[in-house]
């Protein structure tokens, strides 16, 4: 293997740039640099989410429900009701006393699924055990991310810059560490974007191997396996919260889309209804696999008999042309009509419910937890008492700078139509334009550790732009901004940190933290 000549010349090549050349220029610095930078990215992403997770010992914001819901869920096959005063019990190491009647709840249980064996290999009655598996999932995103933006851009650089965004960034931190479901949806949101990445090389490489011609029709291609793989990854999202959907439909407008593009440049005459033709071959490789997947995931309701609405429908079947589906299937659907009806007619107040159109502006996080204690109670080491806060509010440049990112690669996207850039707004417009139709629900800040990803991505093309020397300036500037940028946000990652994970600081510190009223 050789090494690949440096792509400037002598002239414009910065210390920056000899540096990264030095470090590659051997083929054996090259490969071991492949696997060394995301596996030091991921180490540094899973430290920060790991450490002192099993603080506090209690149950915090909506882990009252998903934790004791997985719990009894992998016991029992679905989830339970619980007694009332169950958090403190179960906190206090009772966790076996649910009532085994089936409880009402509104989200699929891919999720709970994770929770549970969690629980199963930690023990129920530790928090760590609550907590580990979203511990893994959102480090296991970090390295997708890495592995996404490699595949897009082919730049080690690019992918470690990318990777690290998202390693230090407060919401993927956060939701790494409490027992959500948002950290689940966010990985195989990552991964069908990152297969989907995978078929759009190959797919470019296919017809790159095509000689160009003129023709009335395109071939039609059965074999995608990434494609196939994207809707089982975009199944597996679905299965985890509803929102998924929204990542389905956006991934199959862009497989469309694109494959109708790639027709147009080979010459096909007929490249629309050619690509209608393909779309129809693509819906068949993606969307009833990931149905499947779906259904799956609701095995332990189907197959026991103490579910909620398990047996609804028993003595009402459906007759007519719905008479031949099995009457469990039946069942799981107007279980489902239900959580429709919930969702959609979802409005209760909550102090820290913010709609989307407050979430670019980052105006209302969530406090998730918050606690004081004075010096010397509970082993609190600070003259002036102990503050404790898990809090959504996320590293605040790299959010707004992702936020000011995405517009910029908006803007790019239309004047260059590079697909790369399309696929990174897909994956944000499917996780973000969604939920601005529904600007009554009750609704959570938090929601937007989905759209992270995304955000990190836009930035990080962003700051490869700066970097090259945007108009006039010089490299070398463009560079040294790049660098003041990243390390402006690792120290304010660090300044944040504490009040992501519940370390015990002054509470004027803690103050100095909501640099607006509504982030208290």
């Amino acid at each position: 293997m050789t090494a690949v000549p440096p792509l400037l010349s002598s002239d414009e090549r910065t210390r920056l740039d000899r540096w990264r050349d030095s470090l590659l220029a051997d083929p054996r610095n090259a490969r071991r640099w492949r696997w060394l930078a995301p596996t030091l990215i991921t180490l540094i992403a899973f430290l920060l989410r790991v450490v002192n997770v099993g603080n506090p010992h209690q149950l915090v914001f909506d882990e009252t429900y998903y934790v004791k819901d997985g719990w009894s869920q992998w016991l029992l096959g679905f989830p339970s009701n619980w007694p009332g005063g169950a958090d403190e019990r179960f906190a206090a190491g009772d966790t076996d006393f649910f009532t085994g009647v089936g409880s009402y709840v509104v989200h699929p249980p891919l999720g709970r699924v994770f929770i549970g064996a969690g629980m199963a290999l930690f023990g129920a009655d530790s928090s760590t055990g609550w907590r580990i598996a979203a511990v893994v999932f959102g480090t296991a995103t970090v390295l997708l991310v890495y592995l996404l933006a490699k595949t897009l851009t082919g730049s080690l650089v690019f992918a470690s810059v990318a990777s690290g965004l998202l390693a230090i960034d407060g919401l993927g931190i956060v939701l790494s560490r409490v027992a959500l479901l948002d950290g689940f949806l966010t990985f195989f949101i990552v991964l069908a974007m990152w297969f989907l990445a995978l078929d759009r090389r190959a797919m470019r490489e296919r017809w790159s191997a095509r000689e160009p011609r003129e023709s009335t029709w395109g071939p039609l291609f059965w074999n995608r396996p990434w494609l196939v793989a994207t809707g089982v990854a975009a199944g597996a999202a679905t299965a985890v919260k509803w929102s998924g959907l929204y990542v389905i439909a956006g991934i199959g407008i862009y497989v469309v889309i694109t494959d109708a593009l790639a027709r147009r440049r080979a010459g096909v005459v007929q490249w629309p209804v050619d690509a209608a033709r393909q779309g129809l071959v693509s819906f068949v490789q993606l969307v009833p696999l990931a149905a499947a997947v779906y259904l799956a995931s609701w095995s332990g309701w189907l197959f026991t008999d103490g579910g909620y609405d398990r047996h609804a429908l028993d003595a009402t079947p459906a007759t007519g042309f719905w008479a031949w589906v099995p009457l469990p299937l039946q069942n799981l659907w107007g279980y489902h009509q239900s959580m429709y009806a919930f969702h959609v007619g979802l409005s209760t107040p909550h102090s820290y419910a913010s709609p989307a159109w407050q979430w670019p502006l980052m105006i209302r996080p969530t406090s998730m937890y918050w606690h004081q204690d004075d010096f010397g109670v509970n082993g609190c080491q600070l003259p002036s008492g102990c503050t404790e806060a898990i809090s959504s509010i996320d590293n605040p440049l790299l959010w707004w700078a992702g936020i000011a990112a995405s517009l910029y690669l908006l803007v790019r996207f239309v004047l260059l139509r590079d697909g790369r850039y399309g696929l990174v707004l897909m994956g944000l417009a499917a996780t973000y334009v969604p939920w601005l139709l529904y600007p009554e629900r009750t609704i959570f800040q938090f929601y937007t550790v989905a759209m992270v990803p995304f955000l990190v991505l836009a930035l990080t093309f962003a700051l490869r732009d700066v970097a090259r020397g945007p108009r006039s300036m010089p490299r070398a500037n463009g560079q040294a901004w790049v660098v003041v940028f990243l390390a402006v946000c690792v120290i304010l990652s660090a300044f944040w940190y504490p009040v992501w994970t519940a370390l015990p600081v002054p509470y004027e510190f803690w103050r100095l933290h909501n640099w607006m009223t509504t982030w208290v």
